[in-house]
């Protein structure tokens, strides 16, 4: 089994903030492979299915990003999985906007998010970062990642959730390098 986690705020003034791009990942995989409807659990959302014949538990903490290892430790333990069958998509400012990478382990670049979830389970779990671009400056990056995406952002946007999505069964199925090598494929000139 896998944790499908999409890391964002909760509520609808922050559905299209830049830092809810886990989220809306999240949300389109679970639209796309028909899980089931999302349902309130472990200090979140969560949403069951099928990838690549494998059960997939998608989580989206509501606990605000800085606590979103409250509620996935809380899945973990549930369902007595290991922090590498966790796979966390999450906003990455050190990015271009469409740009992906995966990577398990690591530190947590200063994301509030992932810092939380290293507190609670440890770093030895999967990292899917999309790109959502810098502001040019440090001071600018709270106000930056807290404002939605810009109408002109959809060019990039729906391209990579939907490459996200359809690739999905290379993460189930262990493959990660060509997981992000397939979405960047399909989103080259988006």
């Amino acid at each position: 089994m896998l944790l499908l986690v999409g890391l964002g705020n909760p509520g609808n003034e922050y559905a299209r903030n830049r830092h809810n791009i886990g989220f809306m990942a999240v949300e389109t995989i679970a639209q796309r492979h028909r899980f089931t409807p999302w349902k309130k659990r472990f200090q979140g959302q969560t949403a069951e299915g099928a990838v690549a014949g494998d059960k997939v538990l998608a989580l989206e903490p509501a606990t605000f990003m800085n606590l979103s290892g409250q509620s996935v430790v809380a899945a973990l333990q549930f369902y007595k999985l290991k922090p590498e069958n966790v796979v966390v998509i999450h906003d990455e400012l050190d990015l271009p906007p469409g740009k992906i990478r995966v990577k398990k382990g690591g530190g947590h670049g200063g994301h509030n998010g992932l810092r939380s979830i290293d507190a609670h389970i440890g770093k030895d779990y999967w990292r899917i970062r999309l790109g959502i671009g810098h502001p040019g400056n440090k001071d600018l990056v709270s106000g930056y990642v807290l404002h939605d995406f810009a109408k002109a952002d959809q060019a990039w946007i729906d391209p990579l959730l939907d490459a996200v999505s359809d690739n999905l069964p290379l993460i189930v199925d262990g493959q990660p390098e060509l997981f992000m090598n397939k979405v960047t494929v399909a989103t080259q000139g988006k």
